[in-house]
């Protein structure tokens, strides 16, 4: 069990053998665009510690504006090679090493209501930026599972064949940015896949964490939502490294997110019980939520290895013990996409 954020980060950064095998049959070096965001900083370790385990000695290089420094020298310390840079300054993109695989983490999401367009040029110019220095790399993208918008919960979550129907700018833009990758994935004959992450978690971030914060400061938690997914972050960064094997032209979709259809109401009333507080709902679930089927996720990698009672217990015993938190909250009651 994780005590300090020193040892969560190892445990988030830990390959699986799935992870090393898979970069055995990776040749290239990676560069990780948008790097110092949530998920960033582990998944950059992980691919560093799965190529030498693998023999496969490559640059991990990570970039990112870097507007904490503190971010920018614990990548160096462990062995990732950092630039700073404005990926909206196309200039100083064209300056950015070649690498034969591109994984891209840039975006925005929160602060995207009343900062519209920065969110659009973030979204879907960006990724214009990135396919023409890129052009001649795979790329694997993330996205959201925003895209598919409110799906009916007996569904058991969108599948990739769902039609997107995104709800706000926020997810609108998303779509676009999918689009763009489509479009220049055709016109470049770049490989790549989309990864409908939805969502990840760590003891310091995630819809587990706002519902425990909730519960320990006991806070009403709405219900409106309903129903989510989640998946360990580790787990999903050890599908996204294994993606980079999975590009193909056009685009590879996969969902990224855990097997379970998982209720707010179950799960603030289990938190209630592991911190011994009582649990404060208001509202009423509806028919739809934001939801992802990841069955195709997988069959091609197999399922999450961490399960979400396990998830629960680490949180539980990190916001018992006052430990750290990115202070970001999620917006999961959110149904109108406005975040």
């Amino acid at each position: 069990m994780p005590e300090t954020v020193v040892q969560l980060e190892e445990l988030l950064s830990d390959p699986p053998s799935t992870v090393i095998k898979a970069l055995q049959d990776v040749h290239g070096d990676i560069v990780i665009l948008g790097v110092a965001g949530k998920m960033g900083p582990t998944l950059a370790r992980m691919a560093r510690l799965a190529s030498e385990s693998a023999g496969a000695p490559r640059r991990i290089i990570g970039v990112s504006r870097f507007t904490d420094p503190r971010q920018e020298d614990a990548l160096r310390w462990q062995g990732i090679d950092v630039i700073r840079c404005d990926l909206l300054d196309e200039a100083a993109v064209a300056k950015l090493p070649d690498a034969e695989n591109v994984i891209f983490m840039a975006g925005m999401k929160f602060g995207a209501t009343g900062n519209e367009a920065r969110t659009w040029a973030m979204n879907c110019y960006l990724p214009s930026i990135i396919c023409h220095r890129y052009r001649s790399s795979r790329i694997v993208a993330f996205s959201t599972g925003n895209v598919y918008g409110l799906t009916p919960v007996e569904d058991g979550g969108a599948t990739e064949h769902a039609k997107a129907d995104p709800a706000g700018e926020y997810a609108m833009s998303c779509l676009g940015r999918e689009r763009m990758f489509e479009y220049f994935s055709a016109k470049h004959e770049i490989p790549m896949a989309i990864l409908r992450l939805n969502y990840a978690c760590e003891l310091r971030y995630g819809v587990l964490v706002d519902l425990a914060q909730q519960v320990w400061n006991t806070q009403p938690i709405d219900l409106s939502m309903g129903y989510f997914n989640t998946i360990w972050q580790r787990d999903a960064n050890a599908m996204a490294l294994q993606c980079l094997r999975e590009t193909a032209i056009p685009p590879k979709i996969i969902n990224i997110t855990g097997p379970e259809v998982l209720s707010f109401r179950q799960t603030a009333e289990q938190f209630g019980q592991l911190l011994g507080r009582p649990v404060i709902l208001v509202g009423h679930e509806q028919r739809t939520a934001l939801l992802s089927n990841a069955s195709f996720a997988h069959s091609l990698f197999g399922p999450p290895q961490m399960p979400v009672s396990e998830m629960m217990e680490l949180i539980a015993n990190w916001i018992r013990n006052g430990r750290p938190t990115l202070g970001k909250p999620t917006h999961f009651e959110s149904r109108d996409g406005s975040f």
